[in-house]
């Protein structure tokens, strides 16, 4: 309704890089895995994707796992938060890099926003709320209260690890450039930390391998019948294409680096797309989109949409390599 096919295009685009996040949240649940019990990253992927299959056809296991999630996820803000302190960062020179940094580096950008805000994610809270039957003007409030709460805890999770990152990186200490995330806590909080980070990690990656999936074959089910009908189906054959990729071609941390920066090319389209959809009656009725936020979102269209395009050009072709 915003521009004829566009639903097409960006279902094509929303399956290809949920496909690839896939293929990097498979890469993390190997990377916990690894951290975990010193499996390699590969034959953790696979034990993974068999873990996530179970969770995806076993209704109970799902909520389960949603909730120890959660659980893992303040576990891991609350150690997160002891390394930043344990390390003692430089807070007040981190505040004004933020704003005033010495060099910007783009792809870092594109990658950081398109593996948090990027892809499917972009929709993977509304599907979810309108699966539970969360929809209408009447809802707004509950929208609104869930994405100010997940933008805001990522939002944590993100700082913090950066500071924890910093705080280890400040102190001289060398990171393992095979796995980053996790050396950062064995550096800083031991070998229990390091084993923590291993939980964390590999359950917010099966968590996401699920999301993804699901997200991502529920733009194109209603393409068919057909489609609809064995959607669970093509849900674990995403899964197990996921994996599989991720055996052939290895290198975990460059998936990771590839794939945020792909979703972050999907960002301007979706965006775009919403805001424009935002101000049509025949697709919204009387809903009103506050000028603030169309602001705001516009500029995120635009420099997203300028540096996913540099991306693409100068960026790509190296990580692909």
């Amino acid at each position: 309704m915003v521009f004829p096919g566009l639903g097409y295009l960006l279902s094509f685009l929303i399956v290809m890089g949920g496909l690839a996040f896939n293929i990097g949240n498979i890469a993390g649940a190997g990377l916990g895995l690894n951290a975990l019990a010193g499996i390699n990253p590969e034959t953790g992927a696979v034990i993974a994707a068999v873990i996530a299959i179970f969770i995806f056809l076993v209704k109970e296991a799902g909520k389960a796992m949603d909730r120890f999630t959660q659980i893992a996820g303040f576990v891991m803000i609350g150690l997160m938060l002891y390394v930043a302190f344990s390390t003692a960062p430089p807070v007040g020179e981190a505040i004004v890099k933020s704003v005033a940094p010495d060099t910007i580096d783009i792809l870092a950008i594109v990658t950081l926003v398109g593996g948090t805000v990027g892809g499917y994610i972009t929709f993977a809270g509304g599907h979810r709320l309108l699966d539970a039957g969360v929809k209408g003007i009447d809802a707004l409030p509950e929208v609104t209260r869930s994405s100010i709460v997940g933008i805001l805890i990522t939002s944590v999770m993100r700082i913090a690890l950066f500071l924890a990152v910093l705080g280890v990186v400040s102190k001289g200490m060398q990171i393992d450039p095979n796995n980053p995330p996790s050396s950062v806590f064995q550096l800083a909080a031991g070998n229990i930390g390091y084993k923590i980070f291993g939980i964390v990690m590999f359950t917010a990656a099966i968590t996401s391998v699920v999301g993804a999936a699901y997200t991502s074959v529920s733009f194109i089910r209603t393409f068919s019948p057909r489609l609809d009908k064995n959607y669970k189906t093509i849900i674990i054959g995403f899964i197990v294409i996921s994996t599989l990729a991720f055996v052939l071609i290895g290198r975990p941390v460059n998936v990771l680096i590839f794939v945020g920066a792909l979703n972050g090319l999907i960002l301007p389209i979706a965006l775009g797309a919403l805001l424009v959809a935002a101000y049509r009656k025949d697709i919204v009725g009387d809903y009103k989109h506050p000028l603030w936020l169309t602001i705001s979102g516009a500029f995120v269209v635009i420099v997203m949409a300028v540096m996913g395009i540099y991306t693409l050009i100068n960026q790509m072709p190296m990580l692909i390599k």
